[in-house]
């Protein structure tokens, strides 16, 4: 590489710009924030994104807005934080100390008892506060997803998100006021070079284009992409597993690009959850409807479609959904980019159809054919927040006389990778799309997939539910949905 890489990250963390040129890449932003800057309001639950009570929120400058997003610091590496604006409960107070609205509306409603939890669900309510106004008891719901309390329960939290909304008149927020500073700030830093930085042995990377993440992945095929870091982090907190060397991708606007070309949605590896929602909602409803689902809103804030692909699990939520819409994957690596379909990156568990030296540039998603149906049923234990116990993905076009034309039935968590059920769209296509070719089809299911049998579910239970997704996926396309939607439990 030509250009000269710096050697620190700089990020402003609440009111100070700091400068950090000794940086483990296995370093928690949590950790660091409690142990090296004692900001300890920001606590440790569960060391995993489950829980929330470290939340913070993240700044950064994407299509020319400052945009603050709640994250979990327990699984976000601070090594991912450079030209951010990192904040945490202690920036919250008023110029002469007094409580921030969202804090006096805790107070003022009861939302708190034993504490532990409630920075994090301040934070939460925070991020909620600075975006929107007047929100809905759905919205603060959803932004309430990451958050765990044992103590209230949620009626009091959630009228202090109402009572907050309430309180902001006349309040000189310290982020509003400094929004534009802040904001050049950002862009300054994220103008810079390529950081590298090695420590004890341990070499971390953030490449500032497409082009030095290509040249540094094909000088270190082995090392580890970070992104979000919702998988990676669990790696590190749970695992105890090496992942030298790093490159951090989550700051590179190449790969946050959301578009359409020739109808298709064309996403970036790195867009995340809730960066996808809006269009995904809009194009594909049912699809739309499973991103809330997955993690909470601080997980959705930090993870990504293209990871969510990329790290090749066989209960990760989008693939099914993607395998069904017959996405397709761009590869990219100094040697040059190359495309193949969603389905055909899953090889075997553990295992994708992507050389060392390649990363995943871009997802594109084919519009819905006029007439074509398509739904996206996840079932686990609870609804929200979840991991996958079985996830099935339905696409199905008929022709004029009521026949199968073409139909994908792809299913998560009942193989060691997302697949089709190759053999029961085979019973399926060119046949009549009636209760009896459906019931017939789904006897083929066992010739597809032998389910495993974990503490999620066993394997009897997994076959049971996909026959049965299948069957409500038939009921919904004869208009039976709302019927089922009031009964049933997933969806």
């Amino acid at each position: 590489m030509t250009e000269a890489r710096a050697s620190a990250i700089r990020f402003i963390l609440n009111g100070e710009e700091v400068e950090l040129s000794q940086v483990s890449p296995r370093t928690t932003l949590l950790d660091w924030l409690r142990l090296e800057k004692r900001l300890t309001g920001s606590k440790e639950g569960c060391a995993e994104g489950d829980c929330g009570a470290c939340t913070v929120l993240v700044g950064r400058v994407s299509n020319d807005r400052l945009v603050y997003e709640t994250v979990n610091s327990c699984i976000r590496f601070l090594g991912s934080l450079h030209a951010t604006h990192v904040v945490t409960v202690e920036y919250l107070k008023g110029e002469h100390g007094q409580l921030h609205p969202v804090q006096q509306a805790m107070v003022d409603c009861h939302g708190s008892q034993c504490g532990f939890c409630t920075p994090g669900i301040v934070m939460s309510l925070y991020g909620l506060w600075l975006s929107e106004t007047n929100p809905t008891r759905e919205r603060i719901e959803r932004a309430l997803q990451g958050n765990l309390c044992r103590c209230t329960g949620y009626e009091p939290i959630v009228k202090a998100a109402e009572r907050a909304d309430e309180l902001r008149v006349g309040f000189a927020d310290p982020l509003e006021k400094r929004r534009k500073a802040v904001k050049a700030r950002l862009e300054a830093l994220a103008a810079g070079p390529t950081v590298h930085i090695v420590r004890d042995g341990d070499e971390l990377y953030i490449p500032s284009t497409l082009g030095d993440l290509a040249e540094i992945l094909s000088e270190h095929p082995h090392a580890t992409i970070v992104a979000g870091s919702t998988d990676v982090g669990l790696w590190v907190t749970k695992q105890m597993r090496p992942i030298n060397p790093v490159i951090f991708i989550g700051g590179l606007e190449a790969l946050k690009k959301v578009e359409e070309t020739d109808g298709a949605l064309v996403m970036g590896a790195g867009v995340t959850y809730s960066e996808a929602l809006s269009e995904i909602a809009r194009r594909y409803p049912a699809f739309g409807k499973l991103i809330p689902r997955i993690g909470g809103e601080q997980v959705r804030n930090m993870g990504t479609i293209g990871g969510n692909i990329a790290n090749g699990s066989p209960i990760g939520d989008t693939p099914p959904a993607l395998i069904a819409l017959g996405a397709e994957l761009t590869l990219r690596s100094r040697e040059g980019v190359r495309e193949l379909a969603v389905e055909d990156f899953f090889i075997d568990y553990g295992k994708q159809d992507r050389q060392r030296h390649e990363f995943v540039e871009k997802i594109t998603i084919p519009a819905l054919p006029e007439g074509a149906a398509f739904s996206v049923y996840k079932v686990s234990k609870r609804r929200d927040e979840d991991i996958t116990a079985v996830l099935g993905a339905f696409y199905l076009r008929r022709d004029a006389e009521g026949r199968v034309d073409e139909i994908r039935l792809a299913f998560g968590g009942m193989a060691g990778i997302p697949k089709r059920a190759a053999k029961t769209e085979e019973t399926l296509l060119g046949n009549v799309w009636n209760e009896a070719s459906v019931t017939q089809a789904a006897s083929h299911l066992a010739e597809d997939f032998a389910p495993l049998t974990d503490w999620r579910a066993t394997a009897e239970y997994r076959m049971m539910v996909a026959k049965n997704l299948l069957r409500r996926f038939y009921l919904e396309t004869e208009g039976e949905q709302a019927e089922l939607v009031r009964f049933a439990g997933v969806g």
